[in-house]
């Protein structure tokens, strides 16, 4: 190694050059203390100019003002000095180049090591700042800031600039104090937000807890805080480390996704009015014909009492048909009635079969005022489902409904058939007609909210059954029914398959 990479002199000339200068200024030094009749030390001179050519100039220039020490001590100043003493001072020369070799070489190698550390130093608090750089802008783009604090002494230890930004401050001014964040913090959930972090620091446990943030121009933000405990030792008590995060967006949307929902099942609701308001006739006939039942059986029990010799067993027969008409017609306005009510949806195990059965008779009338037969096929061994009953029956309900009106001005035979089989994933219930059917281009536009072919139909019943299907897990489709008709074909998972939805989606299950 020569050094060269190292020093300030660069070319071969200059470091040459300095073995003559140095040599020169030896002399010249050497010439002066001749002068002034001191004792000439030109070899300590000689021995300084080696060194100093060694350490500028690199090896091979050092070599050379090594050699030329030897040969002007010498030849100009003890040219007649015996020979030991002549090779004395060569090898000491000679001993003080290989040193100053040795010593010029460790000095690159130090100095390479050193800007190779520099090199790698440099490099890596680049990558640092780009990886700093990088966090920074992710927490921008994710709304998260990282932080730090003690909780119990009230300070704030740490802040990235997005924590800081979240608080509706200014980076630029420097990290905020713990009385800025806490300034921040929405009255109502300070207290809250304390406690929290309080008994978290106590037990030295996680914590997670959402707050609200007021901003200077008065704007809410809603926050998640997650903190960790700092346990090392050089910890302070209350130290924590975490993360804010801005859930604003996601509280709203929430809060929108309340609203449509409550919205649809007010929708829900009121088209399951306005279809029993539509049946008003129906129903009204449907829930006279037992109380009126019940009314000729009263008097039929009052005639058997009557009598001189009254007939105790014919007036109690009578009067037993009086207790299951009234029951028939008390069945009935319960079932109208829970149609007609407006509350959430409450999970339970359902029979589809019972589902079925309880929406036949309500619309038993209906169907009878047009001439229509209704049949059913329920299969005894149907799976139960988890679902909503007054939903479930809204759907069949409007089904059979949908059709009844198919089958109003049909000619020839008119029936209405509602069959139930078990599925490998659930049930399938199946409603099919005798009408004019529905062609295949309009086989997915029924289902769409306002379509309708009816004159006084809203166009929403199907639209709602099918929604109300899927927020079940199931499907709802129609095809033609041959040779005329359409059949509409519903499916339902099966509790086994809806267990683990329910569980997650329902505080629990209602066996009715």
């Amino acid at each position: 190694m020569n050094g060269s990479h190292t020093t300030p002199l660069g070319p071969a000339a200059a470091r040459y050059g300095l073995a003559l200068v140095s040599m020169a200024v030896a002399i010249g030094l050497s010439h002066a203390f001749l002068y002034f009749d001191l004792p000439q030390p030109f070899a300590a001179f000689a021995l300084c100019a080696i060194a100093i050519t060694f350490w500028y100039g690199g090896n091979r220039a050092g070599v050379v003002a090594a050699v030329l020490a030897a040969i002007i001590r010498t030849f100009i100043f003890e040219p007649d000095v015996h020979l030991v003493s002549r090779l004395t001072y060569d090898l000491v020369f000679l001993i003080f180049a290989v040193l100053m070799t040795h010593a010029t070489a460790a000095r690159d190698e130090l100095e390479e090591r050193i800007a190779e550390r520099t090199v790698a130093l440099t490099r890596t608090n680049e990558e640092l700042r780009q990886s700093e750089a990088y966090l920074a802008e992710a927490q921008r783009l994710t709304h998260t800031g990282s932080w730090a604090g003690n909780m119990v002494k009230g300070s704030s230890l740490h802040s990235s600039e997005e924590h800081t930004r979240l608080y509706g401050l200014d980076p630029a001014q420097g990290g905020p104090s713990f009385k800025d964040l806490y300034r921040r913090v929405h009255p109502d959930d300070r207290g809250r937000l304390v406690e929290a972090f309080r008994d978290a620091g106590q037990r030295r446990t996680d914590v997670s807890i959402d707050y609200r943030i007021v901003l200077p121009d008065g704007t809410t933000r809603y926050v998640l805080a997650v903190g960790h405990p700092v346990v090392t030792p050089s910890a302070d008590p209350g130290e924590f480390v975490g993360f804010l995060m801005d859930v604003t967006e996601r509280r709203h949307a929430e809060e929108e996704r309340e609203r449509l929902r409550q919205l649809q099942a007010d929708l829900t609701h009121i088209s399951r009015v306005t279809t029993m308001g539509e049946l008003t006739a129906s129903l009204a006939h449907e829930v006279n014909q037992p109380i009126a039942a019940a009314v000729t059986d009263a008097r039929t029990c009052l005639r058997w009492l009557d009598r001189a010799t009254p007939d105790p067993d014919e007036a109690r027969a009578a009067a037993v048909r009086v207790v299951t008409d009234v029951t028939r017609a008390a069945e009935i306005i319960s079932r109208i009635r829970q149609l007609f009510t407006k509350g959430s949806p409450q999970r339970e195990v359902v029979d589809v079969n019972d589902v079925a059965r309880e929406m036949i008779v309500l619309l038993h009338g209906e169907a009878a005022r047009h001439a229509i037969s209704v049949r059913t096929e329920l299969a005894p061994d149907a799976l139960p489902v988890v679902g909503d009953r007054v939903q479930l029956q809204q759907v069949i309900m409007n089904l059979i409904i949908n059709g009844i009106d198919a089958m109003k001005e049909a000619p020839g035979t008119r029936e209405l058939i509602v069959r139930s089989q078990p599925t490998a994933e659930g049930v399938a219930i199946e409603v099919s007609d005798t009408g004019p059917g529905v062609p295949a281009r309009h086989a997915e536009e029924i289902f769409n909210a306002f379509y309708t072919t009816k004159t006084h139909g809203t166009g929403m019943g199907l639209s709602i059954s099918r929604s109300i299907v899927e927020s079940h897990g199931g499907t709802l489709r129609v095809a033609d029914h041959l040779p005329r008709g359409a059949s509409f074909h519903l499916t339902l998972p099966g509790i086994a398959e809806t267990h683990e939805a329910a569980a997650s989606g329902t505080d629990g299950l209602h066996h009715r």
